[in-house]
């Protein structure tokens, strides 16, 4: 859509438009640099998971009260971004917590202990939450700019990340160690962070077309209609992120553990996963373009549910790895639309209000899923993702008309939910 100036005319070439345009597109690469380099970094770690957890010689529920330090520090470092963002941007924001989260990669493997792994977990964890809030937030000003429901291809970056950070580590889990392993995503994770840091810090947002008018987003405190709403799309989050994160934490040793895949396989799991949610989010503008977003996240909640049954009851590997991906293109979408929707109304404070219900299901997931395979089975303890999943779905129905009213900011454009 052509930026015009004030009187609503077209600018010529080489005016100011154009240059916001230019910056646009700079930015909106830099922002995707972080998204895939968040993607990379988080599965480098958790394709290592089986091997940290020998090393360390905890039991499954130990190993999913030392997990809880992920999403722990995660989630109380959230609801604080948001402020930090509100103060500074959110654009230095995401390249500290960027820094941050390169160096605490590479502290799991030097642990010995339960205890010293959820400690060092709780750093990496910090600097998750940081740069998902972070970052987000500067996705949800640059998608008003862009008026377009762009918010999936950013997370779809994040899957491709994801994607080939678990892909490398099953192709050097039999022959690096954790340890020289997550020092080289150190080194990696710092010298993205040095090339798109300063596009990020250099280019500012330009404000969206003035012919289209739009609502700013509250700076401060959200009224009682938005703080609503932003709950609702906070929960929606919180039923995917659990399915995001018991796969990510559980995957590779439901297949290693129960399915005996080897290592290689294992870890392909996730790779697998984060592909189909790359795939799924690489056509969520278009999709939500075209089938809007109560049927996106209905279908979205009912695939995943399906498919994560499958994945979590298979008896052999291949069904398994099967249920994986369709879970992966159930999930891709429904969490960006929440926090997109979330940012649209409320802005950093809406992003970390729905980012820290969000994460709360991967600091529900970890130790639930620990238990539960301790009580019963690690298959019957995945089921619990199908039920979210389904969960999800229901609530994206129930308020399929409380959110039309965010739809001027630009985020997502709710005139075309016609899904309802």
């Amino acid at each position: 859509m052509p930026l015009l100036n004030k009187l609503g005319t077209a600018s010529p070439v080489g005016s100011g438009p154009v240059s916001a345009a230019r910056s646009l597109s700079r930015l909106r690469t830099a922002l995707t640099v972080f998204f895939a380099l968040d993607g990379f970094l988080f599965a480098g770690w958790v394709v290592r998971i089986p091997a940290i957890k020998q090393q360390t010689g905890a039991s499954a529920s130990d190993l999913g009260l030392a997990l809880l330090g992920v999403s722990a520090g995660a989630v109380v470092t959230m609801t604080l971004t948001g402020r930090l963002c509100r103060r500074f941007g959110s654009r230095p924001v995401t390249v500290a917590a960027g820094v941050l989260l390169a160096l605490s990669i590479a502290l799991p493997p030097l642990t010995r202990s339960a205890l010293a792994l959820g400690l060092v977990l709780l750093v990496f964890g910090t600097a998750y939450g940081g740069i998902n809030v972070a970052m987000n937030s500067a996705a949800v000003d640059l998608v008003a700019a862009l008026r377009r429901p762009a918010m999936p291809g950013f997370h779809a970056a994040f899957s491709l990340g994801g994607m080939i950070g678990a892909g490398l580590g099953g192709l050097v889990a039999g022959h690096l160690s954790p340890t020289w392993h997550l020092l080289g995503l150190t080194a990696v994770g710092l010298l993205l962070t040095a090339a798109a840091g300063p596009v990020l810090l250099r280019h500012p947002v330009p404000p969206p077309p003035e012919s289209a008018p739009r609502e700013k987003p509250p700076a401060g405190r959200m009224d009682g209609r938005s703080r609503r709403l932003v709950t609702v799309f906070g929960a929606i989050a919180l039923c995917t992120a659990y399915g995001e994160g018991a796969l990510a934490d559980w995957g590779a040793l439901h297949l290693e553990t129960d399915l005996h895949a080897r290592p290689g396989v294992a870890a392909a799991g996730y790779a697998l996963f984060a592909l189909t949610m790359t795939v799924g989010r690489l056509s969520g503008t278009a999709l939500l373009e075209r089938l809007g977003q109560t049927r996106t996240l209905v279908a979205g909640g009912a695939t995943a549910a399906v498919g994560m049954l499958l994945g979590a009851l298979a008896p052999t590997v291949w069904l398994a790895l099967l249920g994986f991906a369709v879970t992966g293109l159930g999930l891709a979408n429904i969490f960006p639309v929440a926090v997109a929707r979330a940012g649209a109304l409320a802005g950093p404070a809406g992003v970390a209000a729905a980012s820290t219900l969000g994460y709360g299901g991967m600091l529900l997931g970890p130790p639930s899923i620990g238990f539960l395979a301790d009580w019963f089975s690690l298959p019957v303890a995945l089921t619990t993702v199908a039920g979210l999943a389904g969960g999800a779905a229901l609530i994206g129905y129930a308020v399929r008309d409380a959110p039309a009213a965010a739809g001027r900011t630009g985020a997502l454009p709710a005139g075309r939910d016609r899904g309802r």
